[in-house]
């Protein structure tokens, strides 16, 4: 089937940007909720803000399908709230005889058109694009019934893929509910239970360097050399791993990683919720076959301590709000410094419910490796289906 431009069959209309005085955090007559990319990418944490109308207004429907035009949001799709809409986004005005909105809806998330609007962003001076650069795409149009029956199929397996993720979320809310309801806040301790510092706990606490030479010291193959962008809340990711040889894991011995050990970022923004600064997740790789550089402190526990148990409190969310509380810094980027982390109260029960607790997480960790399992090649389908679709 031959393409169209995209630009025939979808037009495109940029969002308003009315003066501050005339924004409210009230609803009134004669005013319309003003919509900002974090209303749809942060929504349960916006307060709502409603701008007065005029003939400039931009506005959408719920049903609408808006691209986000500029920044770190480059390109995301964004649908389900009706409103006025600023100048970071974009609404499409499909003409529905030729395209249906869902169709385009996947077709816009597809990596064709994403992988373009990235392109479009990296040239600009400004991450961003306009209604030209959307000139230069085109997308197979085939006849309506043809695209109701690939939204059918994409949905489908769209929903077995979102229920996967519920099925991890409520997993992990069990986690979390259980470690509140037998050992209650970690940080406040209303249970009473025996507190010791972290560094009481722990036979090393310390972070690792920057080798001299930087990445130009990375090799193909070699020691593990885990940054921040490798450790995330109670997961190690090794997408973006890098390798350093023996002779520069020789010289950092200091920072050799051993089985076990607890890693955690070292800085980060605050008022972000995917931060770096403070995520913990443990190490499981083999005994003096990883190091970290300077972003990254590894905690080595006193034979004896728990340490899936003291992840549970690094990772809780409550923890998290304690981190942010001592870290120093200024308003854009913080730091936690070893003397910190030394200092963290940490809740020493029992160890017959320690290891009760901890091994109802090692149970519920394996369901989470079958429905991670499943969710990926539900995804790897997805994925799959959309190449054949879009190209």
């Amino acid at each position: 089937m031959e393409k169209v431009k995209l630009t025939d069959i979808c037009d495109f209309q940029g969002g308003s940007q009315p003066p501050k005085e005339e924004w409210s955090f009230e609803e009134q007559d004669g005013y319309i909720r003003m919509l900002q990319i974090r209303d749809f990418t942060q929504s349960e944490r916006v307060v709502p803000e409603y701008i007065k109308v005029s003939n400039s207004t931009k506005t959408c429907e719920a049903d609408d399908i808006l691209i986000a035009r500029y920044g770190a949001s480059i390109g995301k799709i964004l649908t389900g709230l009706a409103g006025a809409y600023n100048v970071a986004i974009m609404r499409t005005i499909p003409d529905t005889s030729k395209v249906q909105k869902r169709y385009l809806y996947y077709y816009l998330k597809s990596p064709y058109f994403q992988n373009a609007i990235l392109n479009v962003g990296v040239r600009a001076a400004q991450a961003g694009f306009n209604k030209e650069d959307l000139s230069k795409l085109e997308i197979e149009c085939p006849a309506l019934i043809e695209q109701d029956e690939i939204v059918r199929v994409l949905e489908k397996v769209e929903l077995v893929i979102e229920k996967r993720k519920q099925e991890l979320t409520a997993l992990n809310d069990l986690i979390k509910s259980r470690f509140i309801e037998i050992f209650g806040d970690p940080v406040h301790n209303p249970k009473g239970w025996t507190v010791k510092p972290l560094g009481e706990l722990s036979v090393q606490i310390n972070s690792g360097n920057t080798p001299k030479g930087g990445e130009q010291v990375y090799v193909e193959k070699g020691i593990m050399f885990f940054r921040s962008q490798n450790v995330w809340k109670d997961r190690i990711e090794m997408d973006d791993i890098a390798y350093i040889d023996e002779e520069t894991h020789a010289s950092m011995s200091r920072s050799s990683l051993k089985h076990g050990d607890i890693l955690m970022t070292k800085t980060g923004r605050i008022n972000t919720e995917n931060s770096s600064l403070g995520r913990a997740a443990l190490y499981m790789g083999e005994d003096d076959a990883a190091n970290v550089n300077g972003h990254v402190y590894f905690i080595r526990l006193k034979p004896g301590v728990n340490n899936k148990f003291i992840l549970r409190i690094l990772v809780s969310d409550e923890y998290r709000d304690y981190i942010r509380s001592v870290c120093v810094g200024g308003i854009d980027k913080r730091q936690l410094n070893k003397n910190h982390i030394e200092d963290f109260p940490i809740i020493c029960p029992p160890d017959d419910m320690v290891d009760e607790y901890i091994s109802l997480v090692e149970q519920t960790d394996k369901l989470k490796l079958a429905v991670q399992k499943s969710l990926d090649e539900t995804q790897e389908l997805f994925d799959s289906l959309m190449q054949k679709y879009f190209g």
